[in-house]
């Protein structure tokens, strides 16, 4: 079947086509067999499965530019700032604001108002910073990345 590219979200690859059926068919990026990917307003030659589109080729005529698929994001969190900001200011519980973990940061904010509670938070920032240069970086990834 024949059809047109309505619309392809770009960071998941997924998106809509247009059949000359009438119908509308979902895709997913591994759905397309040809190397330059989906392009809103593409013309395509498709096979479908149910209400999805599958073997999705380019037809030659169309020369629409091509929409990257990009993949999401990577961690916008590095373990060496983290750990830096653990090691110079971490009696204050900074590198925990830096790692979304504002609960700890907030308590590690409230123990460094007393000097017991400074010399405990002292020892809690050395101990992360430790931690944050021991671990794995995908480690690091799966546990501090946005969600």
């Amino acid at each position: 079947m024949r059809g047109q590219v309505l619309g392809v979200d770009r960071t998941s690859g997924e998106g809509q086509i247009s059949g000359e059926d009438g119908h509308r068919y979902t895709f997913r990026p591994g759905d397309w067999s040809d190397s330059k990917g989906p392009a809103v307003g593409a013309r395509i030659d498709f096979a479908t499965e149910g209400t999805r589109a599958v073997r999705i080729f380019r037809l030659p005529d169309s020369d629409v530019a091509s929409v990257a698929y990009r993949q999401p994001p990577a961690n916008d969190r590095n373990k060496i700032v983290a750990a830096l900001l653990a090691f110079f200011l971490g009696v204050l519980g900074i590198h925990r604001f830096y790692l979304g973990r504002n609960g700890t940061g907030i308590l590690m904010l409230v123990l460094s108002a007393t000097i017991v509670g400074l010399v405990v938070t002292g020892i809690w920032a050395f101990i992360d910073t430790i931690r944050y240069l021991v671990m794995s970086d995908a480690e690091f990834e799966h546990r501090y990345a946005r969600r």
